[in-house]
């Protein structure tokens, strides 16, 4: 039986949340994400293991390793959404129900934002809503997971 977990994966520069462009990204940080994403999913028992990257191979290794024990993957690719075709192939690969998110309203934004690798083989996607989008995003994949 799969672990009662998920994996929370936040790409490049999403280390610089808070900082980073406040009028795009607001001024929660990257710590304030991984403590709504705990606290919404140990409200259903499950525990997140967290991994943010600035390097794709780091993130692909995470995405590798949670075939082991994980039930599911959110992921905030940062810019890898729009240009990783091997991260998308990571996430196939291990066959687990995967939320996308993003904290601004990429679909509003320039042109090139508009164009997701993710998207399309993600169970949830949820985009727009801030850093409270991440919860949204958990709870919908634990409700998916918990219908499966």
């Amino acid at each position: 039986m799969t672990e009662r977990r998920l994996l929370l994966v936040n790409g490049p520069n999403l280390n610089l949340l808070g900082t980073r462009q406040p009028d795009v990204y607001g001024t929660a940080t990257l710590d304030d994400v991984v403590e709504s994403v705990m606290y919404t999913a140990d409200e259903r028992g499950y525990a997140v293991r967290a991994v943010q990257s600035n390097h794709e191979g780091v993130l692909i290794d995470a995405i590798h390793e949670a075939r082991e024990d994980c039930a599911g993957i959110v992921i905030n690719p940062g810019g890898l959404t729009h240009t990783s075709v091997v991260l998308r192939d990571a996430l196939l690969a291990v066959d687990l129900p995967v939320a996308e998110v993003h904290v601004s309203d990429v679909a509003s934004r320039e042109e090139f934002r508009q164009h997701s690798y993710v998207s399309d083989i993600a169970t949830v996607v949820v985009a727009g809503e801030g850093v409270a989008g991440y919860a949204r995003a958990a709870l919908a994949l634990i409700e998916h997971l918990e219908k499966a």
